[in-house]
């Protein structure tokens, strides 16, 4: 048994180039494996073999964390001035709305990692080990580097190993590469330079599966030094991406501060200049302005439109784990997804046949119960038939699924003939034979193989159960017919027998597979999901590019891509593969990444240079995977799509959104959800700046003619009334016709694009103007002749129209460009209910009793209560006017 010295030194040469011997001298091993003591010192010095747990946060760090939003310091300043100015009651209400806008985030982000939790594989594998010269098992976190691993079919690859022995051993990779065929492993050193992990075949590498046969291995790396764990160090290195909605948030807070700053100066330079107030009204006053200009309950508005966002997508299967997300779907350009298991079911079917010398489709031919055809695909294989299904070799098992699916008696068949002999497969001659007695003292020899090699065997053709010699027409038929298959990127297998009088003595390639009838082929895929194909098409027509990228090979990644219609058929020139991508330099594949739309062969560092090219371009883009080998592009993309049920634990974690069914149209629903959620976002911003500026408006033109000016508690009360329900209400608006039919708005756009901005200024203005007319109108014709009753006449009623137009004008907001009339007036119930309530709330503060002098207004009579709505109503007609307008000219344009 090897024994250690001191600490081990590894080579740079890659283990796959090595010779055994010169890794068990590296090692300090042999092929008996370590002693127990040796083991557990180099577990000391290499640690046990696991990643690194993602740090997980405290409900008081997430807490905390909600607080760092730019909007967020803002508004906690605006509350500590007006705190320390007086205005106890505007400091209570802005911090309550700042508390529950972190209660908010917190209580999503808890909800979304409990979901994902639940989707974790809570069981440690174990590991077969040879240690004291004994097999034993250990959990796989115990082994170390030296340690010597058996593996067999159904077992997971606890670490990176390299093969020492192999017996037809096949390993599934695609959590790694994006193969979802097994690939055949060997032994043998190799000698190629800088191979893709997809082709080192005396390689096995952890979190990867054995489909067939059996090996040792030795272990030559753990944990964060495996291939997985190498992806897992590119995750964590990885930077946070900022989504559109953040940064439009802390563009749209810093321009406000600015704003405010800059008003609330102008104002309280001038009061002071004017000598009419003193210091502290003035101080008031310019506090009051911030107060109004500030939307105090936009943070809050978003946090709640975006968690009723993600309830509704969690309820159709999509996991948001931040909440930005889901605006972030609604703005995608790209969508850059995985093939295998994500466009594709991760699962081998039959999907041709060749039968009687004829092409046919495989679901809708019935094979009879003494078809050749049916019966070598059954007996010429090793697939396991469980009480939970079957368990083999990928491509085995689609062969003994499609004949049960067609209602084939495959018990029957195997009870019947069970084997008695047979030539296992081998790499070199790519055939497998086995032998099966038949109920007349005879033999069934049952081949199964490679095309090319099986036909060599060949020379009689069996058709319409006649069988004859095989001619050379009819064996060109068959190998076209097999290029014709491999194109569609389909794996083809061929199928021969023959009868024999007994089990010869010696049983090899030489006594078996000589001779024999050719029966027919059989060509399989891993099909793409049924619902694909239909979210590609409605992926397309919402201006969102999809793209495919995989670790599989360029023909079946084509092949498929054109029956998804990710790219025309035969449309190559849109395909690349890694070794091409690795020959262009950045800047080269920046300016063509525009012209693929199909990644073939390639490694992760491929995912995230391709997802980076596209966002150097402008471009927002979301990355759907579910392998190890995906994580690094989905942590770099703008938004990380994980799957929920074939998903590995690494590629969850890098997620900012899992889907629970794995299904590629899910992505479609989220899309349509994300702009909804961005849609009404804007419709509650448009409305609140509009109503803000409206407000600033009012009291800066107040102050410069004069005036007696609103107070602070109207101002507060004017936006704790209309700034809130109505303006959450807006964020639960159903979808506008035609959302899906847009254009992406990319990640330069931002909430004032789309005509927002120019919607906002001049409602803001005819808010206000209309505000001042109700004010100067009841100053010049009073209906109290008494001075001070009149000014207090004109300042309620300036008061209850600020108040009443903010509330008509949330029927305006509920589209940007479209009638009121057309997108719905009561459609929204939530909507009627706030605009009722808000209402109620208003107008309490004039007709209840008591409140009057707690507000600084006055009783209304109802020619008074005329004027404020009529006034209130001209801002719908007006906005309604210049929506004709702009629709006009849009259409034109």
């Amino acid at each position: 048994m090897g024994m250690p010295e001191g600490e081990l030194t590894m080579s740079n040469q890659p283990k796959y180039q090595q010779t055994l011997p010169a890794i068990y001298q590296e090692l300090k091993t042999d092929e008996h494996g370590l002693t127990q003591a040796d083991a557990a010192a180099r577990l000391e010095q290499y640690g046990h073999n696991v990643l690194n747990q993602q740090k997980t946060t405290s409900m008081l760090q997430k807490f905390g964390a909600q607080f760092k939003d730019f909007m967020i310091i803002v508004l906690l300043a605006a509350a500590l001035i007006a705190a320390f100015t007086g205005e106890v009651v505007d400091a209570i209400i802005i911090l309550l709305v700042v508390v529950l806008n972190a209660i908010f985030g917190v209580f999503q982000e808890s909800k979304a990692e409990e979901a994902i939790n639940a989707l974790k594989e809570m069981a440690a594998p174990d590991a077969t080990v040879l240690r004291d010269g004994e097999l034993q098992t250990v959990k796989s976190d115990a082994l170390v580097p030296g340690d010597i691993v058996a593996l067999e079919a159904g077992d997971s690859v606890p670490a990176d190993l390299r093969l020492i022995e192999s017996a037809s051993l096949k390993v599934e990779e695609s959590a790694l590469t994006g193969e979802s065929v097994p690939v055949e492993k060997q032994a043998e050193t190799l000698t190629a330079g800088d191979l893709a992990i997809g082709d080192r075949l005396n390689m096995a590498y952890m979190n990867s599966n054995v489909t067939y046969g059996r090996a040792t291995g030795m272990v030559v790396a753990t944990g964060m030094q495996t291939e997985v764990g190498r992806i897992a160090g590119m995750i964590e290195a990885a930077d946070e991406t900022t989504t559109p909605l953040q940064a439009n948030l802390t563009q749209l807070g810093k321009s406000l501060t600015i704003l405010i700053l800059v008003i609330a100066a102008v104002v309280f330079g001038i009061g002071m200049w004017r000598g009419s107030e003193s210091l502290v009204n003035m101080l008031l006053t310019a506090i009051s302005l911030a107060v109004a200009a500030i939307p105090e309950g936009l943070p809050a508005i978003v946090t709640i439109t975006l968690a009723l966002g993600t309830q509704r997508m969690a309820k159709r299967h999509a996991l948001v784990r931040k909440l930005p997300a889901v605006e972030t779907l609604g703005s995608t350009d790209i969508i850059a997804s995985d093939k295998t298991g994500t466009l594709t079911q991760n699962k081998m079917t039959v999907e041709k046949l060749v039968l009687n010398q004829q092409l046919v489709d495989a679901k809708t031919t019935n094979l009879a119960t003494d078809n050749h055809l049916a019966q070598v695909m059954i007996l010429s294989n090793d697939t396991k038939i469980m009480a939970d299904g079957l368990a083999g070799d990928p491509t085995e098992t689609a062969l003994v699924q499609y004949n049960l699916d067609q209602g084939y008696p495959v018990d029957q068949l195997l009870a019947d003939m069970p084997r008695v002999a047979e030539v296992p497969f081998d790499s070199e001659r790519k055939l497998m034979s086995t032998v099966h007695p038949l109920s007349d003292g005879q033999f069934l020899v049952a081949v199964k193989g490679a095309p090319d090699e099986l036909l060599k065997r060949v020379t009689k053709v069996e058709t319409n159960g006649e069988v004859t010699p095989l001619t050379k027409p009819v064996r060109n038929q068959i190998l076209a017919t097999n290029h014709e298959l491999a194109t569609q990127a389909l794996r083809v297998l061929a199928f021969a027998y023959k009868v024999i009088t007994a089990v010869p003595t010696t049983v090899n390639s030489e006594t078996l597979e000589q001779d024999l009838v050719f029966a027919g082929m059989v060509g399989m895929i891993d099909p793409e999901r049924p619902e694909v194909e239909q979210a590609v098409a409605e992926a397309k027509s919402a201006g969102i590019r999809p793209l495919m990228i995989t670790g599989d090979h360029r023909d079946t990644a084509e092949a498929i891509a054109a029956r998804l219609g990710i790219i025309e058929a035969g449309d190559d020139a849109a395909v690349i593969t890694g070794a091409e991508l690795d020959a262009m330099s950045d800047a080269e594949f920046g300016k063509k990444v525009g012209d693929y739309s199909v990644y073939a062969r390639v490694a992760p560092e491929h995912k995230v240079r391709i997802v980076n090219a596209w966002q150097k371009r402008g471009k927002v883009v979301a990355m759907t995977g579910d392998g190890v080998n995906d994580a690094p592009a989905l942590k770099a993309a703008d938004i990380g799509i994980g799957m929920g049920i074939t998903g590995t634990e690494v590629s969850k974690g890098a997620s900012d959104m899992v889907l629970a069914d794995d299904n590629f149209a899910t992505i479609v629903v989220a899309v349509e959800e994300g702009r909804k959620v961005f849609a009404n976002i804007q419709k509650a911003i448009q409305y609140l700046l509009s109503a803000n500026l409206g407000e600033v408006l009012t009291l800066f033109m107040m102050t410069m003619l004069g005036w007696q000016i609103l107070a602070p508690v109207h101002i507060l009360w004017i936006n704790l009334v209309t700034d809130t329900l109505p303006a959450i209400a807006l964020g639960v608006e159903p979808t506008e016709k035609n959302i899906m039919q847009k254009q992406p708005r990319g990640r330069n756009s931002n909430f004032f694009s789309g005509g927002v901005f120019s919607s906002i200024i001049y409602q803001g203005l005819l808010e206000g103007g209309i505000t001042l007319f109700v004010y100067w109108l009841a100053i010049t014709y009073p209906v109290h002749a008494n001075d001070a009753l009149a000014h207090a006449d004109a300042l309620t009623m300036a008061f209850i129209t600020l108040g009443l137009i903010q509330l008509f004008h949330a029927f305006n907001s509920k589209s940007i460009h479209e009638s009121l009339f057309t997108v719905g007036l009561f459609r929204n119930k939530f909507f009627n209910w706030a605009i009722l309530i808000a209402f109620a709330l208003l107008a309490m503060t004039v007709v209840v009793p008591g409140f009057n002098s707690l507000f600084h207004v006055t009783p209304l009579d109802a020619y008074q209560w005329g004027i404020i709505i009529i006034a209130s109503l001209s801002m719908v007609v007006i906005v309604e006017i210049v929506k004709f307008f702009q629709r006009r000219h849009m259409r034109r344009a």
